[in-house]
This record gives C-alpha cells, sequence and structure tokens, in this order.
C-alpha cells in the first residue's frame, strides 16, 4: 500500500532511487538497461542502488511513497504501449495535484531537453505546463527551438501559450516561434482560408518537425478552454451533449477517442490530432479524475508516447482498460 504525500512538492533524488530501485529488483533490468532507460551511467545506478539500501528505501519491498508510483509507471507503459510513463503520488489535498503533476513533467522536460539530439519541442498551453516550467532547471541549449502549437487566446495570462513558450525558451536559453493565429476560426470555411495562408502552413509544418511536443488535456467544465477559449457561439453543454468529454489542443473528443461531429472541430486552427500522432515523442500531462475520462479518450486514439500523471488518475485509467 501506498503512504501518502505530505508536502505539495516532490522529491526528485528520492524519486530517482525509488525507479532505479524498482527497476532493477522488481522488474529485473540489469544496471545497464536500467541506465539506457533513465539516461544516466550504469555508474550512477550502482551508486543510487547502494543509497537506495543505506536510506533503508531497497530492501526486501520498495519502502517510499513514490514506489505504488513507480509500479505504475511500468504497468501503463505495458498496457497503453507507451514510451514512457511519469507518475508522481496523489497528495492527501486535491487542489494540489496540478502542481505535483506539474513538478514531475517539470523534471521530465529537463531531463529530456539536455538532450543534444532534439533540436526542436513543441509547447502546448495550460496550468499544467505553465507550472512545469516553474520546476525546471536552466539549460543552455541556443541550437534549440521552442514553439508554440495552437494558437492564442485573447485574454492575457501566464497559461497562454506565448508566454509558457517565452518562458521555457528563456530557461533553455533558446529561439523560440509562436503560433500566430486564434485557437479557433469563425467558421469552417474561415478555417481552411487560415490553414491556405502561407504563414500558417509553415508554422504547421515547423509543427510537424518537432522531434517532441507537450500537451495537456482539459475537461468541459472548468478547464482554460471553457473559461478562456471557446468561441462565443459555443455553449459547452452542446459539446457534452454530442459525447464530449474533454478537449486535446482544443479538439474535442468523445470517450471512445473520436472526434465529436461538431463544428468546433472543423474549426481549430492548427496541427491535426493526426498530424500530431506523427511526432515522434506526444507528451500528455494532466492530473486528478475528472481528468481520466479525456486521458482515457487520447490513450484510446493512440496518439500519446509519454504519460505524466498522478497516482490515482493513472489507477483509474488501469481499472478502466481492464487488463
Amino acid at each position: 500500500m501506498s503512504r501518502s504525500i505530505k508536502l505539495d512538492q516532490i522529491d526528485p533524488e528520492e524519486q530517482l532511487l525509488v525507479r532505479l530501485a524498482w527497476a532493477c529488483e522488481i522488474e529485473g533490468l540489469t544496471q545497464a538497461d536500467a541506465a539506457s532507460r533513465f539516461g544516466i551511467t550504469r555508474l550512477k545506478v550502482n551508486k543510487a542502488l547502494s543509497e537506495a539500501r543505506k536510506r533503508g528505501i531497497l530492501r526486501i519491498s520498495v519502502n517510499s511513497v513514490y514506489a505504488a508510483a513507480a509500479d505504475l509507471e511500468w504497468r501503463l507503459e505495458r498496457r497503453f504501449r507507451l514510451l514512457r510513463a511519469v507518475v508522481v503520488p496523489t497528495p492527501d489535498n486535491p487542489a494540489s495535484v496540478t502542481s505535483l503533476v506539474s513538478a514531475g513533467l517539470g523534471a521530465h522536460l529537463s531531463e529530456l531537453l539536455s538532450d543534444q539530439s532534439l533540436t526542436r519541442f513543441g509547447m502546448s498551453w495550460g496550468n499544467t505546463l505553465n507550472l512545469a516550467t516553474r520546476f525546471m532547471q536552466p539549460l543552455d541549449r541556443p541550437e534549440l527551438e521552442i514553439v508554440s502549437i495552437m494558437g492564442g487566446v485573447t485574454r492575457g495570462s501566464d497559461v497562454n501559450g506565448y508566454e509558457i513558450t517565452t518562458r521555457l525558451a528563456d530557461l533553455c536559453n533558446a529561439e523560440h516561434s509562436f503560433f500566430t493565429a486564434p485557437l479557433y476560426a469563425g467558421s469552417p470555411e474561415s478555417q481552411r482560408l487560415f490553414r491556405e495562408q502561407d504563414v500558417i502552413a509553415e508554422m504547421v509544418e515547423k509543427i510537424r518537425g518537432s522531434d517532441a511536443v507537450a500537451i495537456a488535456a482539459g475537461d468541459l467544465q472548468s478547464s482554460l478552454l471553457v473559461r478562456d477559449a471557446l468561441p462565443r457561439d459555443i455553449n459547452p453543454a452542446d459539446l457534452i451533449a454530442k459525447g464530449g468529454v474533454g478537449d486535446i489542443t482544443g479538439h474535442i473528443l468523445d470517450a471512445q477517442g473520436d472526434l465529436i461531429d461538431h463544428d468546433i472541430n472543423r474549426r481549430v486552427i492548427g496541427v491535426s490530432l493526426d498530424e500530431l500522432a506523427r511526432i515522434k515523442n506526444v507528451i500528455l500531462a494532466a492530473g486528478g479524475l475528472h481528468k481520466a475520462p479525456i486521458l482515457k479518450a487520447a490513450l484510446a486514439r493512440g496518439f500519446v508516447d509519454t504519460l505524466v500523471t498522478d497516482e490515482a488518475t493513472a489507477q483509474a485509467l488501469l481499472a478502466e482498460a481492464g487488463p
């Protein structure tokens, strides 16, 4: 049984010790395999296992608040054929879920973006992605380009894509570029006109060429999309009545992962979900049981490569997915 986490933050050092202990002692990986999986040296794995034993984390069982999360990471990867899963403990206070998931994403992005072979990274918007940048260590990647992958909202906000893209680029000492268009066109016809413009077409092509992208998921009750981005002529209740359970980059999905039959999905200006699926590493970060339906839909559609979530949400996804 997992122990509750008391603070609204995670300990990345202990979390790595637990992941390595679980990988080598429970899952049976060699130290070389574990080093490759987590992007570190074999020597560091060896030292980490020794440290885990000294701290009493590694005994007959893995004894840590992160143990259940480490188990869930492996189960999610196997069940949904993911490249990677990052699971953080679910806090006692539900209001702290987003902060912890953001911390998990920030730690993962710090590791990912330090890879010199990655030269273009796409960033969506939302509170989880916004907070993730607060948990990242500065990098020096002047050859890296950060691109926003969604249209903007008119309301100025820290969770808008322009601000998040700029902040991440500053953290990485990287170049950045914006998707200079609204999230939604006024109609399907005007969406087609937008897509035909050279500047939009060039930006979509740049996003397609990203090595990895980070996206969030929203429900249809209280998300950023509902609050700030839906066109005035769209009622969230109508989207729910059509079977909508949430959005991914402004696209509204039903429980099976299909786009609902509504004009809103023909008004999105940006990459389609099919185009998104062709990017090598799509990182989806979201937590909280209210996000489980849209996360399940995204996993069912099959475009997610890396999932960052919390323990309770991971358990719900696995329970619904079955064996």
